[in-house]
């Protein structure tokens, strides 16, 4: 079994859905199911409808999953395995009021050494821990011996006994921590592999301690991602628009374009231009890089250009507001100098709008519409090109310019003969 946890709390992040998509391609590979777990115990955070968001993007990418868990149904195992460690003297009720675990912070950060949590409740006597009515945390006690992680991209990583302290698994409310909630539901779910972000690489031996701790002796495989870099160099944040997988699919990208993309990045394909399926005779996590990926919005433009040029001309006509194969066609010439469906929906919009013509040109353009508008039809551009000329005695740009003006709604762009193939029976609508 594998697991996609993410939160419930704002737009998903690219790094999030590179998870969504890493997990999904090797859960097919390896034939197990797939499941999405919302992260959902930080209720302070929680945005609502952001839950069935997250679904629909997966939904939209493709990303097939067996199942969805809400975190906050398993709260009575989190509570009883909990009780479990405390019973067994594994964990410790601690009555450490947030003003003095406050102050002993600032001490190690004068001291500029690591906080750890000095266990000064590990070992209260009896009566004080069963009578006491003070709030109080549950903490785990901390592991005697090294922790070592053996990480499909990153390779060994070990953890000695003096990283790791007595951490709270606990709230004083009797919410489980992150990491005691996350470590349970993974024995619920038996899951064998769970790929995300590295940026949990430091929850990864706190959560193996609870297990191990609960007597669940089945050894997770792990797989954490390096982090996405923006242009700058510094980790993608919510400050960058193009962190947001909602942001980009509003600038016109391609689900299958950032799909692929994201794969793309940091990784050793076999070709540049690919989908989720092709991937999925290829892909391994051992390939992907262990340094920082950088992402270039350039380069996703490119992509996503390549994916739009895959679509068949109906198909793309979709995306641009029609549902007709010859404006299909013309917004594929129009791919030559557009990226995103955005783009591409802007320059089909233009040839329809009401047209700007320069002052120099008004006079050219009115004798060119009533010229057109009483014009039979031609099939090729040539005659009609040939026939407003004789009609109007006009040439040179005084012609082509308004010309390409009222049928483009631009003064620049592709081969108007091209152009003019797929919108010669448009053109009542064109030229008003």
């Amino acid at each position: 079994m594998l697991r996609f946890a993410p939160s419930p709390t704002g737009d998903m992040h690219i790094g999030n859905l590179r998870v969504a998509i890493f997990n999904y391609i090797v859960s097919k590979q390896r034939g197990e199911n797939l499941i999405i777990r919302i992260e959902d115990t930080d209720k302070e955070r929680n945005i609502q409808g952001k839950d069935k968001e997250i679904l629909a993007i997966l939904d939209l990418f493709g990303i097939e999953y067996s199942q969805v868990i809400y975190q906050s149904e398993n709260f009575r195992f989190h509570s009883a395995m909990a009780l479990q460690l405390l019973l067994e003297l594994k964990a410790f009720n601690c009555f450490c009021s947030s003003d003095w675990l406050d102050k002993k912070r600032e001490e190690a950060k004068e001291s500029k050494t690591a906080y750890r949590y000095d266990d000064a409740c590990a070992s209260l006597p009896d009566e004080l821990v069963i009578d006491n009515e003070s709030p109080f945390t549950v903490r785990i006690r901390k592991p005697h011996e090294a922790i070592v992680v053996k990480d499909h991209i990153k390779g060994e990583i070990r953890f000695e006994p003096n990283d790791i302290d007595s951490f709270i698994i606990m709230r004083q409310d009797k919410t489980p921590m992150y990491n005691f909630a996350c470590a349970v539901d993974d024995m619920l779910s038996d899951v064998s592999l769970v790929i995300r972000g590295e940026d949990h690489v430091s929850n990864t031996p706190k959560q193996i301690l609870i297990r191990e701790a609960l007597g669940y002796d089945k050894k997770i495989e792990y797989a954490h991602l390096p982090i996405i870099l923006n242009d700058d160099g510094k980790k993608m944040s919510k400050r960058d628009d193009a962190s947001s997988v909602k942001w980009l699919l509003e600038e016109g990208f391609l689900p299958s374009a950032i799909a692929n993309y994201l794969i793309l990045i940091g990784d050793k394909t076999p070709k540049e231009i690919f989908t989720i399926k092709e991937a999925l005779e290829w892909f391994s996590l051992e390939n992907i890089s262990k340094s920082p990926a950088r992402f270039d919005i350039n380069m996703l433009k490119h992509v996503n250009r390549e994916h739009l040029k895959m679509l068949d001309a109906k198909e793309l006509s979709r995306y641009v507001g029609f549902a007709d194969e010859e404006i299909g066609e013309v917004a594929k010439i129009y791919l030559e100098e557009s990226n995103t469906t955005k783009e591409l929906k802007a320059k089909i919009a233009s040839i329809f709008a009401k047209k700007d013509i320069p002052d120099e040109f008004k006079e050219y353009a009115q004798t060119i519409v009533k010229i057109i508008k009483d014009a039979p039809y031609f099939e090729e551009y040539e005659g009609f090109k040939n026939y407003i000329m004789n009609e109007s005695g006009l040439k040179g740009r005084n012609l082509f310019k308004p010309l390409r003006i009222l049928l483009t709604g631009a003064e620049h762009g592709p081969d108007i003969a091209a152009v003019y193939k797929y919108i010669k029976n448009y053109l009542g609508e064109i030229v008003k």
